[in-house]
């Protein structure tokens, strides 16, 4: 009953951050949720950083309201759940049912930059995301992907091999989104070092395109 309160508690301030434009907007772009706001999202990291400095908020806490939190169809509720959930704390299994569930291009790449990027398997569930032929599961996978060589995480010869065949044909697919996102991963798997550059370039060469 205590989530349940503090759930309702949150959504009600969501009103206080209403913007019908950014709603509208991305109503018109075909984005439906149950409700949404239109909340920004720095206004939302504003209110995640509020909740988790709450004297009482445990880590427990934390991911209980996150569960909780992710299963209201609405969007400020899933990005605040991003947010909130300790990445230490979610199971993979727990992590393949949100990627289930993903409704919008917005909440994949909320997911990836907020919580994806961060769990102790992000790598390897990445290198299983980008393979998978749905597009947000790529789009995840790359995301990802981009932000550990970011942090100078370094590919073993067979995830550089398994990541640049990927790359390749992402950049390639039918999903405008995964191609601009596995040509970022790509850039920055190039910033690794000059033969990760040098590898890059050769492979992007085998369809065409130029690294920068």
């Amino acid at each position: 009953m205590e989530i349940d309160e503090r759930i309702k508690e949150i959504k009600q301030s969501f009103r206080q951050m209403m913007d019908g434009a950014v709603a509208q907007s991305m109503r018109d772009k075909g984005v439906d949720y149950k409700l949404n706001w239109g909340a920004t999202l720095p206004r939302l990291k504003e209110m995640a950083e509020e909740i988790k400095g709450e004297p009482n908020m445990s880590t427990d806490d934390c991911y209980h309201l996150a569960i909780a939190l992710w299963k209201e169809n609405v969007r400020e509720c899933k990005i605040l759940a991003t947010m909130l959930m300790p990445a230490e704390r979610m199971l993979p299994e727990v992590a393949d049912i949100w990627m289930e569930e993903i409704p919008s291009q917005e909440i994949a790449e909320q997911l990836a930059f907020n919580l994806w990027q961060h769990l102790p398997y992000a790598a390897e569930k990445a290198y299983q995301w980008m393979a998978g032929e749905q597009e947000y599961y790529q789009l995840c996978g790359f995301h990802v992907l981009s932000r550990l060589f970011m942090n100078g995480q370094e590919p073993n010869e067979r995830g550089i091999n398994e990541f640049i065949d990927q790359a390749l044909s992402g950049i390639q697919g039918p999903f405008p989104s995964v191609r601009k996102a596995a040509f970022r991963s790509m850039q920055h798997f190039a910033e690794l070092g000059l033969v990760y550059e040098r590898m890059a370039r050769s492979a992007l060469k085998t369809v065409g395109i130029e690294l920068f």
